[in-house]
């Protein structure tokens, strides 16, 4: 007779499916689609996504019909030639808009999977990427080399490089203030996130009293509002990695976070450590948000509100939501900043308005949605 030993992987829900724990009583969920409608909807999330980026690179002050675009994208991406004639469009197509709104793209994913990654974590429906003080923490630091100066050797990278060290030493200090004997629980990191984030502002705040200038305040609002006017091809790469390496981890530990979902008590009973997976998480989402806000500023309510979306749609299981939420948010960010850029043509309206405009009635009609729960519908 042959023997076998389940570990601690083979004692996971074995389901892709199981809804996440909700309080009282609900109406039952609509079934989840299947993995082939998942995959049909991913497909035509990316249709839609190529569709957009072509529409956003096009639009603007100066109007590219989508066919030129394509066509200057090409030339671009082959080395392929065009009319001197054409040149200045050219540059307008790829050197100004393309990386931005690639950008947008990458800052849309990557907001929205790291929001799906941290309500997991901290099993809170209202966390987003900013709960734990990255955005303030960057905000401070953005500021400070721009009052002081510093790290001017980085040249026009000084500030985004100011920012995501801010970013960074904000994450490492919510994590030592949290830490306690037990480890780092969850309400002991949202608290400790929220009211050192009050913290960072009243330093902010004390910086921008302090400046000679008013060039702090013009800071502050970039980095509190967000946008992506100073993307350019030298900023992508980074937070493109940044966010990939996290869709990859994150997809890898898709069934953990199911489980890390209904509890430490039963995470623990199906063998798995909180804790690690818990400071793991943190660490991850830190810095992948401090990537994304250094050259974005704080963008608020997508890493809120696409995960719920999401799942209303693919239900509660992370390995769905983590394939469809990042596609989702990316979208929405790309017509996001279009609008920014072009309701108030010449001047430009910062992201964080347009996203909060979009945000705030989608959650609350969430709210008032019937059964509608984290994870539930």
């Amino acid at each position: 007779m042959t023997s076998t030993t389940n570990t601690p992987e083979d004692r996971l829900p074995a389901h892709d499916d199981a809804p996440e724990r909700t309080e009282g009583q609900h109406p039952p969920p609509r079934p989840a689609p299947s993995w082939t409608g998942l995959a049909v909807g991913a497909v035509g999330l990316l249709v839609l996504l190529a569709g957009s980026v072509v529409l956003a690179i096009g639009l603007g002050p100066s109007v590219i019909s989508p066919a030129d675009t394509a066509r200057h994208l090409w030339a671009a991406l082959t080395g392929g030639t065009i009319p001197a004639s054409e040149v200045t469009v050219q540059q307008i197509v790829w050197q100004v808009r393309t990386p931005r709104v690639l950008l947008a793209v990458v800052v849309g994913a990557g907001l929205s999977l790291v929001g799906v990654a941290i309500q997991a974590m901290v099993r809170n429906a209202l966390a987003d990427p900013f709960i734990l003080g990255v955005s303030s923490g960057a905000s401070v630091g953005a500021v400070s080399v721009s009052v002081f100066g510093g790290l001017a050797v980085l040249g026009v990278h000084a500030v985004s490089a100011g920012a995501f060290l801010g970013a960074l030493g904000a994450s490492a200090l919510v994590y030592l203030a949290a830490r306690s004997r037990a480890g780092v629980t969850p309400l002991r990191l949202v608290l400790t996130g929220v009211a050192l984030s009050f913290g960072f502002q009243a330093v902010m705040s004390l910086l921008i009293y302090l400046a000679p200038s008013g060039e702090a305040t013009s800071m502050v609002l970039y980095w509190t509002m967000g946008s992506f006017g100073a993307a350019t091809w030298s900023t992508l790469p980074l937070v493109a990695v940044a966010v990939l390496v996290a869709v990859v981890v994150l997809v890898r530990n898709a069934r953990r976070l199911d489980v890390l979902s209904l509890g430490d008590e039963t995470a623990v009973s199906l063998g798995i450590d909180t804790h690690r997976l818990r400071v793991g998480l943190f660490v991850l989402t830190s810095v992948v948000t401090g990537a994304m806000v250094a050259v974005s500023g704080a963008i608020g309510f997508v890493g809120l509100v696409i995960p719920h979306l999401t799942r209303i749609v693919v239900g509660a299981s992370h390995g769905r939501v983590l394939v469809i939420a990042p596609l989702v948010g990316a979208v929405l960010m790309v017509w996001a900043d279009l609008l920014a850029r072009t309701l108030v043509a010449p001047r430009e309206l910062p992201l964080g308005v347009i996203t909060a405009l979009v945000g705030v009635p989608v959650l609350l009609t969430l709210m008032r949605r019937r059964g509608y729960l984290f994870g539930g519908r």
